[in-house]
């Protein structure tokens, strides 16, 4: 990665960290809603304190300290790359949490629960967009997922679950059932914002081949298989680069494509189902 295309990943991914702070400062936590994976958690042990032992911890460093191991584990697991920008998002954001008041903007429960989860996910979305991710359970999940070629999504689900049920055994399950509804406006919004799918199937058809198999290998390490493709049209023959990737790889793909061949024709299609060998060698 060159020197400018870092320093706009950066950027990004401490804007995105910011507008999640923002989020929770202005809204989830104003209005006891609360957000998915460590922040959720960071949330629920900063209500208790405050409320049950008349403490008021940081929301900010909890978040940091959940995720110090988790960042050590990345490292070796998931990539060098990923963790550094996933925990200049976490470190961001735990600054932005300090700085930024806790202001109730307004009364309404599910004005919070909504704007909420909307404007944390923007910040979570261009996040996921250049490569990177808010860390905690998201790392987690990823991590066990690569290990065992299943979806992440069941994995979030369980452990949002218990921030869930958590909240309404606190709180009242009226907070559980909006803050429900902030994560599933944000699961959207996510969604409109970053791909869904947490594994796609990318068809590169180019003339570069064997320069974009060897950077892919490189700086990705994913397998890749080459077809021979003819244009019906020009009959010109290329070739056609098939890989499948976690939704994590696809900016730094996107990145090695633009810079060897920016004229390669490129399909990103979902894959419902992967079977055989879709680990990385380090998992």
């Amino acid at each position: 990665m060159d020197h400018k295309m870092f320093v706009k990943k950066l950027i990004v991914v401490m804007a995105g960290a910011t507008i999640y702070a923002l989020a929770m400062n202005l809204f989830l936590i104003p209005g006891k809603i609360y957000a998915s994976g460590f922040a959720g958690v960071a949330q629920l042990l900063y209500s208790i304190g405050k409320e049950y032992f008349d403490i008021t911890l940081s929301t900010g460093l909890l978040l940091l300290l959940f995720n110090i191991p988790i960042v050590f584990v990345a490292w070796k697991k998931i990539g060098k790359s990923f963790t550094f920008f996933s925990f200049m998002s976490v470190a961001t954001m735990t600054l932005a949490l300090e700085v930024i008041p806790i202001v109730k903007v307004s009364p309404d429960v599910l004005i919070n629960a909504i704007f909420g989860g909307i404007i944390g996910a923007i910040g979570v979305g261009i996040t996921l967009k250049v490569g990177a991710s808010t860390g905690g359970m998201d790392v987690i999940a990823l991590i066990i997922s690569m290990a065992k070629d299943k979806s992440i999504g069941t994995y979030i689900f369980i452990f949002n679950a218990g921030i869930i049920i958590c909240a309404g055994l606190l709180y009242g399950w009226s907070q559980s059932l909006y803050t429900i509804i902030s994560l599933y406006a944000s699961s959207r919004v996510i969604d409109a914002i970053h791909t869904r799918h947490v594994k796609v199937t990318v068809f590169i058809v180019t003339t570069k081949p064997d320069e974009i198999a060897s950077e892919i290998y490189s700086t990705i390490g994913r397998g890749i298989t080459t077809l021979p493709a003819t244009g019906a049209y020009t009959k010109e023959n290329k070739n056609m680069l098939m890989i499948v990737l976690t939704r994590y790889e696809l900016f730094e793909l996107r990145q090695i494509i633009k810079k060897i061949d920016d004229r390669a024709f490129v399909n990103v299609v979902q894959s419902e189902e992967i079977l055989g060998n879709f680990r990385k060698s380090y998992i």
